[in-house]
């Protein structure tokens, strides 16, 4: 394809990735002022003597994907443009009429913890697909699950030792986030309700979203709510996973859950900042499970076809908290933030595989350091094996 989108949360990495990866483009930012003046008046003129460009921020100026479309059509798709933007779905929406046929899109994530480590194979998610294979333990790193959870995922925090920095970049970045993305985006009328609904939606982080309940919580109208919860979700702060069912069509009628991308943002929102209020914390099974679901979600987005990640429930209440979909392979993952899971813990799991024989194995992923086999098939995996 010609033209590559990038989208993913600020910070998270786009700009520096793409000054690096890609030294042989053209970049070119819309947050610059001057940039931005010559893009309304004259596009073309950007990349008139360049065949490859990369334009940052693209979503600052929606006019300029016409101007590419021409471009792209005009020189019989010999230039090439890398496109990225904070804004997800509001980039696209209006990126896909303009270059319909002629774009792939990519998401950028915070970083996994086996990225951070630099191992970036993923043989181990790759095996878990494999139900005769018999995946190989490994040592575990020096770290504290609860640490690495209050700090999180973003580039700019991996290097920071003292649990103060993080704090204060997370708060400037929340501060951040509101002063110039939304106001940018103009949908806000009152940035102490939006945040007010932050909160509300971080301490619900990993759970099945109901909108009215937020809305009431927040004391926000629901069409006041709804719009809200969609710009976070559209700046790439919080996704959606929607229920599975056997039948695609029942899967767009239930309420999906919902999870911060990054599980530090979500604990920082709720008033956790210290490791002893964590671990007392009723949410602290919900922050664990969106810790997996990042992991997960950048496994899930390397395999070709990208794999979906869904979650399941009945009307009895059983769950299962993400069932991933790979052409017609299923597997079944639970997130149990105890060290030493037990087959009692893999019930419901065993459960969803008799309604769904596609899933010829089950996942637990714990907050432990053993590989654990508890069941024929049943595979328990430490949450730091996952990624690497």
């Amino acid at each position: 394809m010609p033209v590559v989108v990038i989208t993913g949360a600020r910070q998270v990495g786009k700009s520096t990735m793409l000054r690096n990866e890609f030294a042989d483009y053209h970049y070119l930012t819309l947050d610059d002022y001057g940039v931005l003046d010559q893009a309304l008046l004259d596009p073309q003129s950007l990349w008139q003597d360049k065949d490859r460009v990369i334009i940052d921020e693209a979503q600052r100026l929606p006019q300029i994907f016409p101007a590419i479309k021409l471009a792209v059509d005009r020189s019989n798709r010999h230039k090439r443009f890398i496109l990225s933007g904070s804004a997800n779905l509001y980039l696209m929406e209006k990126v896909t009429e303009s270059l319909a046929g002629r774009a792939i899109y990519v998401d950028l994530l915070p970083m996994l913890f086996g990225e951070a480590s630099g191992i970036t194979t993923g043989d181990n998610f790759l095996s878990l697909w494999e139900p005769g294979h018999q995946p190989q333990g490994a040592s575990p790193p020096e770290v504290d699950l609860i640490d690495i959870m209050l700090r999180g995922f973003m580039p700019p925090v991996l290097e920071m030792q003292a649990p103060r920095d993080v704090i204060l970049w997370l708060d400037g970045y929340v501060k951040t986030y509101l002063e110039r993305d939304l106001r940018e985006l103009s949908q806000v009328e009152s940035l102490i309700d939006f945040r007010r609904l932050m909160q509300c939606l971080a301490l619900r982080t990993g759970t099945i979203l109901n909108q009215a309940d937020v809305a009431k919580d927040c004391s926000l109208s629901h069409t006041t709510a709804h719009r809200y919860i969609r710009l976070i979700e559209v700046s790439n702060i919080i996704s959606r996973a929607p229920a599975y069912y056997a039948s695609r069509s029942k899967r767009i009628v239930k309420s999906p859950k919902i999870f911060f991308l990054d599980p530090a943002l979500s604990i920082f929102l709720s008033g956790y900042t210290d490791a002893e209020s964590l671990r007392k914390s009723r949410e602290l099974g919900g922050y664990f499970e969106t810790l997996v679901y990042l992991s997960l979600r950048g496994l899930c987005e390397v395999l070709t076809p990208r794999a979906e990640i869904y979650y399941w429930r009945t009307s009895t209440k059983r769950e299962v908290d993400f069932v991933l979909e790979h052409g017609r392979k299923i597997l079944p993952v639970e997130a149990k933030i105890t060290r030493n899971p037990t087959i009692s813990d893999a019930k419901n799991l065993l459960a969803f595989m008799e309604e769904h024989p596609r899933a010829s194995q089950g996942v637990i992923v714990h907050g432990g350091n053993e590989l654990l086999r508890l069941h024929s098939r049943i595979l328990a995996v430490p949450w730091w094996w996952l990624d690497r």
